[in-house]
């Protein structure tokens, strides 16, 4: 069991019970590492959630916060957003599951050739880490070679946690240190090799060493910074100099930065590309779009599933890429993370706070410049208890959503400014400790990817 706080607030009295019982039954207590509570602040943040509605989410203690991680980046649109869901309870009248393939998977085909610029062909998933698992399965059987080069996070599958079976766990960088490649088979060791982000010359001596064994190139093309001028059209150079497909994969940035995803604005255009979380607003739903040679060789390999084509997460899908583009959400989530960013700086800049808020608009992050790491991760706790406290959950990173508008910017502002206060004065009179209602927060997922 993980370290138990100092205190549990009064709060959230239900959702500490109710994490208690779901450990006895549930190991870690939830599917999802991102939900534990130890990556908030472990006996103050909320741990279960009741409902949600548009930007707000309410626990089952009947408090409400703004929620600035959005789902884990599934929610794009809002929660319960009401032209998705009204789409969705039309198709429950009229079926959800088939013995034949249902219309919409055709329709959803359609939208997303015309959407997506590497899109000629598609597979549906049910969520990210199976969309990443399919792509390389294709990459696999189209191109007759093993080995995959990968940087970023890309699921939980035994594909990805093979690079944690060599001496120099590969994932280091990628996720969080330690994690022990436990029911991986040892045999799928030297099959996955992470490279580092930005760096063309690892990648080509990566590629060098291994050459005619590698499948594919699978990467986040990038998360919280653009990525540096003449890199991603650099990696696409190398793989087609090695005759090597490349797969990004668009799970985290989704549709926020533009209609049709990133690749018309980063000007590369992959091989393959997954997407899941916001494509379909919170309802279940991955796909895998690519090149016609690339994916037309999947039809002679097993590669099935009943809940692939389930209509819930078809129409789901369809709905929220037809809305995205007519309420054009891109431009609703990076104004919001523009008022976000010079709103928490000038406030930083104002209390005296060593912090400044920065990254890409549409997943900007806060950061603490403080050399010293322990004291790095108290601040960026206290940061994350005292937001809880006055409304706010999140990391001190946030994932956007179009229903965060004017009113939430002005509480989020107002929370931090109080904030900042006392973490100016923890810092002052080095009083962190004092402050602090819980163990610090383990660490989150380290993404090499910027």
């Amino acid at each position: 069991m993980n370290s138990a706080p100092r205190s549990v607030n009064r709060r959230i009295k239900k959702s500490w019970a109710m994490y208690h019982r779901a450990l006895e039954l549930i190991p870690g207590g939830t599917q999802l590492v991102s939900r534990r509570p130890t990556r908030f602040a472990f006996g103050i943040s909320p741990i279960f959630a009741s409902s949600g509605k548009g930007a707000r989410i309410r626990d089952v203690d009947g408090n409400e916060y703004i929620d600035w991680v959005s789902g884990i980046g599934a929610i794009l649109l809002g929660y319960a957003d009401p032209v998705v869901d009204e789409a969705v309870k039309r198709q429950i009248d009229k079926g959800t599951n088939f013995s034949i393939t249902h219309e919409l998977e055709l329709e959803l085909a359609e939208e997303l050739v015309a959407t997506i610029p590497c899109a000629e062909m598609v597979r549906y998933t049910r969520t990210g880490g199976e969309a990443c698992a399919v792509a390389v399965r294709i990459a696999r059987g189209t191109t007759g070679r093993d080995k995959i080069l990968f940087c970023g996070y890309h699921g939980w599958h035994d594909w990805y946690m093979a690079s944690n079976l060599s001496s120099t766990p590969g994932l280091d960088e990628h996720l969080f240190s330690g994690i022990e490649p436990i029911g991986v088979p040892r045999a799928l060791e030297g099959t996955a090799l992470a490279f580092p982000y930005n760096d063309l010359e690892r990648l080509e001596k990566l590629l060098e060493e291994n050459r005619g064994e590698v499948a594919a190139i699978v990467m986040e093309p990038f998360r919280s910074e653009l990525p540096p001028d003449g890199y991603l059209s650099g990696v696409q150079k190398l793989a087609r100099k090695h005759d090597v497909l490349l797969v990004f994969d668009e799970v985290t940035t989704g549709f926020r930065l533009a209609n049709d995803g990133i690749q018309s604005v980063i000007g590369v255009v992959p091989d393959m590309s997954v997407f899941a979380k916001s494509i379909s607003n919170g309802y279940a739903m991955g796909v895998v779009a690519g090149k016609r040679e690339v994916l037309s060789p999947s039809a002679q390999m097993f590669i099935s599933s009943t809940y692939w084509g389930e209509a819930v997460g078809l129409i789901a899908a369809l709905t929220t890429l037809r809305e995205v583009k007519k309420r054009n959400v891109p431009a609703i989530v990076q104004k919001t993370g523009e008022q976000l960013k010079s709103g928490l700086t000038g406030i930083a800049r104002e209390v005296g706070l060593p912090a400044v808020c920065r990254g890409i608009s549409i997943h900007p992050y806060l950061d603490f410049q403080i050399d010293d790491a322990e004291t790095k991760s108290k601040l960026s706790t206290l940061y994350i208890q005292e937001m809880a406290k006055r409304g706010c959950h999140g990391y001190t990173s946030f994932y956007l959503n179009a229903s965060q508008g004017d009113s939430e910017i002005t509480q989020t502002l107002e929370a931090a400014r109080e904030t900042f206060a006392l973490l100016v004065e923890g810092l002052n009179e080095n009083r962190l400790d004092d402050l602090l209602e819980c163990v610090p927060k383990q660490e989150y997922f380290q993404r090499l990817v910027h």
